[in-house]
């Protein structure tokens, strides 16, 4: 099996293939890969996803993934690394969550998104822009995150699982979803409103995650949590200050507490 490395933090490429150019491979990178024009089908993680111009697809670090193509085909890929992710936010968390979500639902990486007609011309858009910006990337690198964030954020709002309705289904991947969805509100964690979220009760919710996750619902949330607040700091572009506000916590003390307790728990 390849394993592509990429140093770069952001790579931008743009080309068109009859053929795919590459066997099935993973990477240690995030991609997302947007179809300009042409079909065939995406493989990844032994899933197939029969895909025409307009898609976009998701693939994260270690996923194995390769592209069967019918009609040639033009590809965007926006490639970029863990580090990058906090590098370019500065201490700021806009746009940061819908794209932290995005990394985290498997979901998606395994059905690509699907958009409605007016969010598909705006993303369409926004590819163009970061076309355009790609030949001067030391000059235009912060504007390119910045549409990537923007991209995020519409992805996001055309996730099958966060649409509500009132046969929603209990399957864990939803819940995996709206925990990683509202990891910085806590009030939207509680197990009560989960519960209504779900239509289902809070005496049901908490069994239900640990019978199929192996893991309590609490400790899930803690890990979880845990990850994103040591992400932060490792980046060192994030006080405690900021990361408190940021994930609805008390103040610094709360999210010191949080570490503590997991190096305990090790």
């Amino acid at each position: 099996m390849k394993h592509y490395k990429q140093f770069q933090p952001l790579v931008i490429a743009e080309f068109d293939a009859a053929v795919w150019p590459h066997l099935p491979h993973r990477h240690n990178h995030y991609e997302l890969i947007v179809i300009r024009r042409g079909s065939g089908t995406h493989h990844i993680n032994g899933n197939s996803i029969a895909y025409t111009n307009g898609g976009i697809f998701m693939v994260g670090p270690n996923e194995e993934h390769y592209f069967e193509i019918e009609i040639p085909t033009g590809f965007v890929f926006i490639k970029f690394t863990d580090a990058y992710i906090h590098y370019v936010n500065s201490g700021s968390s806009y746009g940061l969550q819908q794209l932290e979500y995005l990394i985290k639902s498997k979901e998606t990486h395994l059905s690509g998104f699907r958009l409605n007609s007016a969010d598909h011309c705006t993303a369409e858009a926004i590819i163009n822009v970061i076309v355009s910006l790609k030949q001067d990337m030391m000059s235009n690198e912060q504007l390119i995150w910045l549409q990537v964030l923007a991209l995020a954020a519409l992805l996001q709002r055309n996730m099958p699982e966060l649409r509500i309705t009132s046969r929603r289904s209990r399957d864990m991947q939803a819940v995996f979803c709206y925990v990683h969805k509202h990891i910085y509100a806590p009030a939207k964690l509680k197990s009560l409103v989960m519960a209504a979220h779900f239509n289902t009760t809070p005496d049901y919710i908490g069994p239900y995650f640990k019978r199929n996750a192996g893991i309590t619902l609490r400790d899930y949330i803690g890990n979880y949590r845990k990850n994103l607040i040591e992400q932060r700091l490792d980046s060192g572009n994030y006080s405690l200050k900021q990361i408190a506000a940021e994930f609805g916590l008390t103040d610094e003390s709360h999210v010191s507490k949080i570490l503590l307790n997991s190096r305990k728990a090790l």
